[in-house]
């Protein structure tokens, strides 16, 4: 008998699917499905974030503008929570779909840079592998769209130093436009940007109609914010200043480089130093080297802003995907070809062994532990740290918080509840009695902190109020509020182990009969940082 061959037609058949499922954009897919996978599980993870419960009040006074932020991110938010609700599922999925879209263009700059399957399979692994941007795209925040911005508008300009078509200038005005209205930070990457483009020969950009076209646009959608800003005497400002003065911890530029490897991961770090070799030294590199210099540019701006570690992660894409195409070529070789799928694997192992420091996947006992065996105790911000670092404390306590200021309230005679002020002395306690209070019946929470001051002063009898202190001492919280009430009665005490130290043992006042006029003293009660 003649053995039986398949059809000419299902060989090609299976080859082409073969192709398909080992293409270049294939094996980008599956790191960023990856991606999507690991934040999937960790979505539920402990409690709401400070942030996401202050977003979600901010959702609920739709504006222009807001003193920490501009509006995009909320109005994206108040959509999914229109269509989704106000699960945690329903808030983070946009981040973790943020994460994989990160990771999928990272790999496809690679491939615009002439990477071939090792170039864009190591780029994508080093996007996947920052362990910072774990928790960047774990919660719902500005921040996550801010990266995708920058990586859109760098992606745009790789384009257009490749084709040599300005017309795309439109385009990247267009996207940059929309950042500005999601986070300020945009503004750093224009400056980048103009830095790169004057100390190279792209200068010539310059010349060009449609740059400026495209900059006008991006000014034109920027406007509402800056209108808003003017017309309440420009908090944003306010804000900043405040931030950078009383609140970030100064940085050295060598602390803010010990930062960064830290952030990303050593052998991540070795990638993006060699994007910045390969756009320094290499031939096809030195035709994109306002990259490089555009990083250089915002790592020294950020170092005199006392910028956080994560301000700069937008700017790493573009030095991973010109640092895989240069070690692909470094690696090319037969001595060193075996090392291509070992640091593949390295980098990707590392990311997660390291990724419950940004990622809440174990336990809470266990992180604590995790963190203990690692004698990690740095914050970035002036806050005293408790057992847990700030990104993971700011989730605990809130639900437990809001439960106690409940019980403190059904306490009240029914005509003492209906004229009862709820004063707290930050946006995350104001938000997460606006939040959780829901279910208790609580009225809406005053508070002098950002958006709140905004939003305020309620109207209020001044009859009766439940205040929480200034800070964990009763006595100095007694001596602050005595002068202005009657009678001021101590109650109860926030008890939570996880939480940030200030948020915890924080005695919460019964006040009755106020001496002063809510709206008389709420200019000096504005607190912008």
């Amino acid at each position: 008998m003649k053995e039986s061959r398949p059809p000419q037609s299902d060989l090609k058949d299976r080859g082409r699917a073969r192709t398909i499922w080992l293409s270049d954009v294939a094996i980008i897919g599956y790191v960023a499905l990856a991606n999507l996978v690991l934040h999937l599980m960790a979505v539920r993870g402990f409690g709401y974030f400070r942030d996401e419960l202050y977003y979600i009040a901010c959702s609920n006074h739709l504006a222009p503008g807001y003193v920490d932020h501009p509006s995009l991110s909320i109005l994206l938010l108040k959509a999914i929570r229109l269509i989704l609700g106000d699960s945690r599922l329903a808030i983070r999925l946009l981040p973790a779909l943020g994460g994989a879209l990160f990771v999928f263009m990272t790999g496809l700059m690679a491939r615009k840079l002439g990477g071939k399957k090792f170039a864009v399979l190591l780029s994508s692994a080093a996007a996947f592998s920052p362990i910072g941007n774990f928790f960047q795209f774990h919660i719902y925040s500005m921040n996550f769209i801010d990266i995708l911005i920058w990586q859109v508008c760098i992606y745009i300009l790789l384009v257009i130093v490749e084709t040599d078509n300005p017309k795309y200038w439109l385009l990247f005005g267009l996207v940059a436009g929309l950042g500005l209205e999601n986070k300020v930070s945009v503004l750093f990457l224009f400056f980048g940007l103009a830095v790169g483009i004057l100390l190279t020969k792209k200068r010539r950009f310059l010349k060009s109609r449609y740059l400026w076209w495209g900059g006008a646009l991006a000014i034109f959608l920027f406007l509402p914010y800056v209108l808003w800003n003017h017309a309440h005497g420009w908090p944003t400002l306010e804000w900043m200043h405040n931030a950078q003065v009383h609140k970030n911890v100064a940085n050295s530029a060598l602390g803010f480089l010990r930062d960064q490897i830290i952030y990303s991961g050593p052998m991540v770090a070795i990638v993006w130093v060699a994007g910045l070799l390969y756009f320094f030294l290499h031939k096809r590199g030195s035709e994109f080297r306002l990259f490089a210099w555009m990083y250089i540019a915002v790592y020294f701006l950020f170092v005199l802003q006392n910028g956080k570690d994560y301000y700069l992660a937008p700017a790493y894409p573009i030095l991973f995907a010109g640092g895989t195409v240069q070690l692909e070529e470094w690696l090319r070789s037969k001595p060193w070809f075996w090392l291509r799928p070992v640091i593949v694997f390295i980098i990707l192992v590392m990311s997660l062994i390291f990724a419950p420091l940004a990622l809440p996947i174990l336990p809470v006992e266990k992180t604590v532990a995790f963190y203990r065996s690692l004698g990690i105790t740095r914050s970035q911000e002036r806050a005293r740290l408790g057992v847990l670092p700030q990104h993971f404390a700011d989730m605990f306590g809130w639900e437990e918080m809001t439960g106690l200021v409940a019980k403190v309230y059904q306490t009240l005679t029914p005509e003492e509840r209906s004229k009862c002020l709820i004063y707290v002395r930050n946006y995350g306690e104001a938000a997460a009695i606006d939040f959780f209070g829901r279910d208790y019946e609580l009225p809406k929470a005053a508070c002098g902190h950002n958006n709140y001051w905004l939003w305020g002063p309620p109207q209020w009898s001044g009859d009766m109020a439940i205040i929480f202190g200034t800070g964990n001492d009763p006595e100095v919280s007694l001596k602050d509020l005595g002068p202005y009430f009657e009678r001021v009665e101590l109650v109860a005490t926030t008890a939570c182990r996880y939480c940030m130290p200030y948020e915890n043992n924080r005695p919460i006042f019964i006040c009755r009969k106020a001496k002063f006029s809510l709206r008389g003293i709420w200019p000096r009660e504005k607190n912008f940082i």
